[in-house]
């Protein structure tokens, strides 16, 4: 049993990988459910790391609905170990550390989620994991490519928001538009990319169709 709140080192392909893992809260509706969570900070080149507020919020999140969850930095990030690999490097990095959350906790079912350019990271690993629910927040849809095949291998749940300065409403949902699979838009009107004001909603709207989704999965 993890302790409630571990710093951890994980194995990278570059070298050290830097996380933390909180345990999910005792009694919580998901609690003791065999899941675990991934999250992905935004890009590290603008100053993303794993202790972001909107990567915060996502990981407060999982632990209230009773779901062990691991952050951690990309490589060459905080004190992992590498350098910034232009979203290749980074699939892997996400890939390693799912593994290792795995092999904590066996039989679980993964979720994912990501902030930004974590967002794609998440979306490009989820083509080569098994993956049974994904979050993208502000996803930057116009410069990464998401779900090349027109349809994503797990239930997605998209969150943008009305005043996003990088990436518009517009772009996203044309992108919805386009897209085979079923995706549960989440639209947070007064949201700016980095959801300034605007984290309670993020955490209400978003821990509402969470609760609501993995029930279905059950």
């Amino acid at each position: 049993m993890a302790k409630q709140k571990e710093a951890c080192i994980i194995t990278g392909a570059a070298g050290q990988i830097e996380a933390v893992l909180e345990e999910g809260q005792a009694g919580a509706a998901y609690s003791g459910a065999a899941y675990v969570a991934v999250i992905c900070h935004p890009h590290p080149l603008y100053g993303g790391t794993m202790d972001n507020k909107v990567v915060s919020t996502l990981v407060r999140i999982y632990r209230d609905l009773g779901i062990p969850c691991l952050r951690f930095n990309f490589r060459g990030v905080g004190a992992s170990a590498g350098q910034h690999d232009e979203a290749r490097g980074e699939i892997d990095d996400l890939c390693l550390v799912s593994e290792w959350l795995l092999s904590r906790y066996p039989q679980s079912r993964l979720l994912l989620a990501g902030f930004s350019f974590g967002s794609a990271i998440a979306a490009a690993a989820s083509e080569r994991m098994s993956v049974e629910q994904m979050v993208l927040i502000a996803p930057p849809v116009m410069r990464y490519s998401y779900a090349p095949e027109g349809a994503f291998t797990c239930p997605v749940s998209v969150v943008f928001g009305g005043q996003d300065e990088l990436v518009s409403a517009q772009e996203v949902e044309a992108w919805l538009g386009l897209l085979a699979s079923p995706v549960v838009p989440i639209f947070i009107p007064d949201a700016s990319h980095f959801f300034h004001g605007q984290l309670k909603a993020l955490r209400e709207k978003l821990g509402l169709e969470l609760s609501r989704s993995l029930a279905v999965n059950e």
